[in-house]
């Protein structure tokens, strides 16, 4: 992760309006801002530095930390954030860093919980058969470098700031794609405004099916994916992908084709819920009850953002956290839940 399951898209996330998502960002404490500066100080007593935040990790000890610090995971052995050819990493916030630090206190002698549960917490799909070795980078970022929310508009407001207003991503597919984040049923999630916007099926998803008519994909969607070319995580590069996209895609520029380009791009896969909160269709591991017993609003996790990639060594401090992932056959709590 990277932030999220290669192929998956925090939650990751992350990328504005979805219904649910505002009912848990009114409710929490503060207003999630569109961008995080690296000048944010500490609360009194809290980690403020990845060291600290490492020494709280092995002493198993539940502390707040400072919004100066991000997260990501990342395969074992990677130099990078995320993979070398992304714009941008995914980043877990410090909310998400203190409750790992709860994971750890509570399941410090089931590893493979801690370990799963966090990637669970940040996003990742096809946990039940995951098998790369995953670890957890905390970092500061360089002095001027901005964390920022990645919803839908950010994205946009990026890409115009990149390569300047092509055309490419009218505001009638913004709007469109916005609405259909935004009016799910009662019991629908961001799985299910997937399906809306794309065609594909929510099973298929789920089962780990590749995207195709198959599936009920929707042509506006794979042709998108088809225009972008290659994805970051195999030949391709987060900007040429944009630039491809915007000279090759002669479909219309509805809210489908905007959300392929942005999965294919940008790893915002179908998890991703537009308004930077992780979500996961998993038990969440701090709810008692089983997946399916669990409400939608209960399966959102932590704040995410989206920072520059980066080397490792480029970062002002950073610290490695090896994660335990365990078997397969250890993890029936993903469904069944974690107590």
């Amino acid at each position: 992760m990277g932030l999220k399951h290669p192929r998956a898209g925090r939650a990751a996330g992350p990328f504005a309006v979805l219904a649910a998502c505002a009912l848990v960002l009114a409710s929490a404490p503060g207003a999630l801002p569109e961008t995080r500066s690296t000048g944010a100080g500490a609360p009194s007593g809290c980690v403020a530095t990845p060291a600290e935040y490492k020494a709280a990790w092995d002493a198993r000890q539940v502390r707040c930390v400072s919004p100066s610090l991000f997260a990501t995971t990342h395969a074992r052995g990677d130099t990078t954030l995320y993979a070398p050819g992304f714009w941008y990493a995914w980043a877990g916030s410090n909310t998400n860093l203190e409750r790992y630090l709860k994971l750890r206190k509570l399941y410090g002698n089931r590893p493979e919980k801690v370990g799963i549960g966090i990637l669970s917490y940040v996003g990742y799909p096809g946990l039940e058969t995951w098998s790369t070795e995953t670890d957890l980078e905390v970092y500061t970022l360089p002095p001027g470098v901005r964390a920022q929310v990645p919803a839908f508009e950010t994205w946009f407001r990026l890409l115009d700031e990149e390569f300047g207003n092509t055309g490419a991503y009218p505001l009638r597919g913004q709007v469109q794609l916005a609405y259909d984040y935004s009016r799910l049923a009662p019991r629908e999630d961001v799985v299910g405004a997937f399906q809306t916007v794309t065609g594909c099926r929510r099973s298929a998803l789920l089962d780990g099916k590749d995207f195709s008519a198959r599936i009920g994909c929707n042509r506006s969607f794979l042709d998108a994916i088809a225009a972008a070319g290659p994805s970051p995580y195999d030949t391709g590069e987060s900007k040429s992908c944009f630039r491809n996209f915007a000279e090759r895609y002669r479909g219309p520029g509805n809210a489908a084709a905007l959300r392929g380009v942005l999965y294919q791009c940008q790893d915002a896969g179908f998890l991703n819920t537009g308004v930077g909160i992780g979500y996961n269709t998993y038990a969440n591991p701090f709810v008692c009850r089983p997946a399916w017993k669990q409400s939608v609003q209960q399966r959102y996790t932590g704040r995410e953002f989206i920072v520059p990639n980066a080397r490792f060594d480029q970062l002002p401090s950073a610290v490695e956290i090896r994660l335990d992932i365990g078997q397969p056959s250890q993890r029936r709590f993903l469904h069944n839940g974690y107590c």
